[in-house]
C-alpha cells in the first residue's frame, strides 16, 4: 500500500516536513501491528507560495543553498535559497519575513518604525545570488514580509539608486519613498534580461488605496492609521517616479491584482521584473510533480495547521485534494482544528478529517504538543488502513472458498 503525505505546515507548530516526518512514524506504527502490511510512505511537503515553499522546494530534488543578505532591519543575515538546474525558488520571508523584525523575533509586536522602515533589500540579493548559480527562472514566494517599501529595498538589491532631490541615497523603508526624486537604473543587473519570473501569491490587493499594500497589510506589520496614510502617499509618490524611468507600464502594474502582496514586492515583480503571477499552490504544486507523483498511490494525506473556510478558498489542501481527484485517489486532512462542517469537507473532497483538537482540547498543550498528537493520529489511521486491508483479504479468501 502507498500513503502520500502532502501538507503544509502547522503554523506555529510544526513545518511540512516535520508533520510528514510525525505522520510517518504514526502510520508505521498503526500499519505495523497487521502483518503483511507491506506500507509504503512517501513525504511531498507543499505549500501555497508563502512560508514553507523553500522546504517544498528541498523536499522536490531543489539543493538548498545560503546567501549572507541584509534582514529587513538593515542586520545581516544568513538566508536560504532553493536551486535546481537553472531554476530557483526564493521564499521571502528568509530574507525579509516579518519574524525576522527583532521585536517579533523576541516574541513581541512589531512598532510603527519597523513599519515605516523595514525594507526588502534582502530578497534583491537572494535573486542576485540565484543569478551567481546561474538561474534564469526564478520562482519567488511571497508572503510572511515585514516590508511596506513597494519593493524598492529588492530593486536596491538589484543594483537601482533611490536618489531625493539633492542626489542623495533614500534610507530603506517605505516611508523615505515620500523623498524620492529618481531611479537610477543605470547599474541595473544587465542579467534580469533574460530571466524569467514567476510571482506566487494568492494576494490581488493592488499597490495603492483602501484595499492596498500599506492599508490591508500595514496595521500587521505595526503601522498605525498615520503611518498608514504617510505609506500609501510614499508609495504613490514611488508610482510616479518609476513611470518617468519605465513608462505607463508602471502605473498600470500599481493596479495589477497582486501589486500589493508582500508590502508592494509584487508591484515591483510585475512593473520592473515582468513577473507573471499565479496561485502559489499552484507553482509549488507544479514544482514538486504532485500529480505525477500521486500515480499507484492508495491514498493521500493532506492538511495544514487550521482547516477553515480560508482553506476552501484555494490553500494547500485544496490543491493537493484537487490532484487526487484528478488522479482518483481518495484523500483525508490532518489538522491542528477546524471549524467546517461535515458537508463543507465532503464537498471539498475529503473522505475523513482528523483534528489534533479531537485528542488535546487545550489549543496550547495542543499546538506545544503537535508532534506527539500527529503520531497518535497517524497510528489510528494506520491501524485503520491495516484492518480494512486484512477485511479485504479475508472476504477475497472466501469467495475463493465458495
Amino acid at each position: 500500500m502507498l500513503i502520500v503525505i502532502a501538507p503544509d505546515k502547522f503554523k506555529g507548530s510544526l513545518s511540512a516536513p516535520e508533520v510528514c516526518r510525525h505522520l510517518e512514524r504514526g502510520l508505521h506504527l498503526g500499519a505495523g501491528k497487521a502483518p503483511s502490511s507491506n506500507l509504503e510512505v512517501l513525504r511531498i511537503p507543499v505549500a501555497d507560495g508563502g512560508e514553507g515553499t523553500l522546504d517544498a522546494a528541498v523536499g522536490s530534488g531543489f539543493t538548498r543553498r545560503t546567501a549572507t543578505v541584509s534582514g529587513p532591519t538593515g542586520e545581516p543575515i544568513a538566508a536560504d535559497f532553493a536551486v535546481r538546474g537553472r531554476e530557483a525558488v526564493i521564499e521571502m520571508a528568509t530574507a525579509s519575513g516579518l519574524a525576522l523584525v527583532p521585536a517579533v523575533a523576541r516574541g513581541g509586536k512589531p512598532v510603527s518604525n519597523d513599519a515605516a522602515t523595514a525594507t526588502s533589500l534582502g530578497t534583491g540579493q537572494l535573486i542576485r545570488a540565484a543569478l551567481d548559480e546561474g538561474c534564469r527562472r526564478i520562482v519567488l514566494g511571497v508572503g510572511g514580509s515585514a516590508n511596506t517599501d513597494g519593493g524598492a529595498g529588492l530593486l536596491q538589491g538589484l543594483g537601482a539608486r533611490f536618489l531625493d532631490a539633492e542626489g542623495n541615497e533614500l534610507p530603506p523603508g517605505g516611508a523615505a519613498l515620500a523623498q524620492l526624486d529618481s531611479i537610477d537604473l543605470t547599474g541595473f543587473e544587465p542579467r534580469l534580461v533574460d530571466t524569467r519570473f514567476v510571482l506566487a501569491s494568492d494576494v490581488d490587493n493592488p499597490l495603492l488605496g483602501a484595499q492596498g499594500a500599506a492599508a490591508v497589510f500595514g496595521p500587521q506589520k505595526g503601522a498605525t492609521q498615520q503611518d498608514v496614510g504617510l505609506l500609501d502617499a510614499a508609495l504613490a509618490r514611488f508610482v510616479e517616479v518609476l513611470a518617468r524611468e519605465i513608462g505607463f507600464r508602471a502605473i498600470k502594474a500599481a493596479e495589477a491584482p497582486g501589486a500589493g502582496a508582500a508590502g508592494g514586492v509584487g508591484y515591483a515583480a510585475i512593473a520592473v521584473l515582468a513577473a507573471t503571477r499565479r496561485p502559489g499552490i499552484d507553482v509549488v504544486l507544479e514544482f514538486t510533480d504532485l500529480a505525477h507523483r500521486l500515480r499507484g498511490a492508495d491514498l493521500v494525506i493532506t492538511g495544514e495547521g487550521s482547516l477553515d473556510e480560508q482553506s476552501l478558498l484555494g490553500k494547500t489542501p485544496m490543491g493537493v485534494a484537487r490532484s487526487a481527484a484528478a488522479q482518483g485517489v481518495p484523500v483525508i486532512a490532518v489538522c491542528g482544528r477546524t471549524t467546517l462542517a461535515q458537508e463543507q469537507t465532503i464537498a471539498a473532497g475529503f473522505e475523513d478529517v482528523y483534528a489534533l483538537t479531537e485528542l488535546e482540547t487545550n489549543v496550547d498543550r495542543c499546538m506545544a504538543e503537535a508532534g506527539k498528537l500527529l503520531e497518535q493520529l497517524g497510528t489510528h489511521i494506520g491501524g485503520r488502513l491495516a484492518a480494512d486491508r486484512l477485511s479485504r483479504t479475508a472476504e477475497t479468501k472466501e469467495d475463493l472458498h465458495v
